[in-house]
């Protein structure tokens, strides 16, 4: 097992390999790590992300097969099966850090602040499943900032939502906050940045004011 504050070394350095265009994921996916793999797995991270194409988790954190375990949804919301899957793995394999990853110009948080301007009759029924997720978190910052400067908006709407996330990953599940309390588990929001590849872990980091 490995303790939630190595995992995130870990995970920091491989983000900076991959910024730096450094990065050595084919010594992860050789064919001998796929038989080593076949008998079980221990991965060292859960990573709740976005399903977005342009941020596949163990690419960003220059990891291989085996060492996280990916949960990807648009809008890394979370619902009860990202949360039993974030049991799940936690529990079963005693991984001990979770990490919420958002990301710069999110395509569900611009689809959120669009379909709170329309008229009901007009918003999708199955995105409102996730629209619904976001909805507390956007209105929220809605509600404090100025409106017209859109981009400013987006990104502070990114962030509140991946603190939300992280938050009812927190306190949400009697089995995570029991991990939490006792055995060390350890749940950080984090943005990745589109433009400069660079993942920037701000809330939930030991130490972090």
């Amino acid at each position: 097992m490995i303790p939630a504050l190595l995992a995130l070394a870990r995970l920091k350095e491989g983000n900076r390999r991959f910024f730096s265009a450094q990065t050595s994921r084919e010594t992860y996916t050789s064919a001998a790590r796929r038989l080593e793999l076949a008998a079980g797995q221990e991965p060292f991270a859960i990573v709740l992300g976005c399903s977005d194409s342009r941020v596949p988790a163990e690419i960003v954190f220059d990891q291989g097969l085996g060492e996280l375990f990916v949960i990807r949804v648009a809008g890394n919301v979370v619902a009860p099966s990202q949360v039993a899957s974030v049991e799940f793995a936690a529990a079963r394999y005693g991984t001990r850090l979770v990490v919420v990853l958002g990301h710069s110009r999110c395509g569900a948080i611009l689809a959120t602040i669009e379909e709170l301007g329309r008229p009901l009759r007009d918003q999708s029924r199955n995105l409102s499943s996730i629209v619904d997720r976001i909805r507390p978190s956007v209105e929220t910052v809605l509600a404090t900032h100025d409106v017209k400067d859109h981009d400013n908006l987006v990104e502070e709407a990114v962030r509140a939502n991946i603190r939300m996330s992280a938050s009812q990953l927190r306190h949400g599940s009697q089995i995570l906050e029991q991990l939490i309390q006792v055995e060390g588990l350890l749940v950080v929001g984090a943005e990745y940045s589109l433009e400069t590849g660079v993942v920037d872990f701000f809330d939930g980091v030991p130490g972090d004011p």
